[in-house]
């Protein structure tokens, strides 16, 4: 069976630099914006975040909250490997469905990150999708808790507090495989 380490947090917490940690070390890392992203080429608009949580929270009511999940479980089944990681669960019903698919064997980390910490990140990585102002990323913040991530957070089998250096956070992810 498939082991399943699944990252929940708020944006620019860290969910991609511990998914970067773990592709370095091999791991196979399915990125649930990326469902999203593939959705907005899709439908050929422009991958802005204005967009990209457009059409998030259009799958979520059209199909189910559980939605952009489900997209990936073929996608985590298909890859048959004995890890994998999931970058960006959002709420309770996407956990539920991660659980009722892999059971035991998917384990949810929230990444805990203050407000200050994650904007100073969103200016440096320079994303397309990114927010250009404090304002900005505490809108996305709450379009992503009305999507039920706190609820989800609250969920977490394993709690990691990224405030800190990036080695300290790299390290701390590493001993979680190990």
């Amino acid at each position: 069976m498939t082991k399943i380490l699944a990252f929940v947090g708020m944006p620019a917490s860290g969910k991609s630099e511990a998914s970067s940690v773990l592709r370095s070390r091999g791991i196979t890392v399915i990125n649930m914006g990326d469902v999203i992203r593939e959705e907005v080429v899709r439908r050929g608009l422009e991958p802005t975040d204005m967009n990209t949580g457009g059409i998030g929270t259009e799958l979520r009511e059209k199909e189910g909250r559980d939605a952009v999940a489900r997209r990936c479980v073929p996608k985590i089944m298909a890859a048959g490997k004995e890890l994998i990681a999931i970058d960006g669960v959002r709420s309770v019903p996407e956990v539920e469905c991660f659980k009722k698919a892999f059971g035991n064997d998917f384990t949810l980390v929230s990444i805990d990150s203050d407000l200050e910490t994650r904007f100073m990140r969103v200016k440096a990585r320079g994303r397309s999708d990114d927010m250009q102002d404090i304002t900005a990323l505490k809108v996305r913040d709450e379009r992503e808790l009305g999507w039920g991530m706190g609820e989800a957070m609250k969920r977490a089998d394993v709690v990691i507090t990224n405030n800190a250096t990036l080695e300290e956070f790299r390290e701390k992810i590493t001993a979680l495989v190990e």
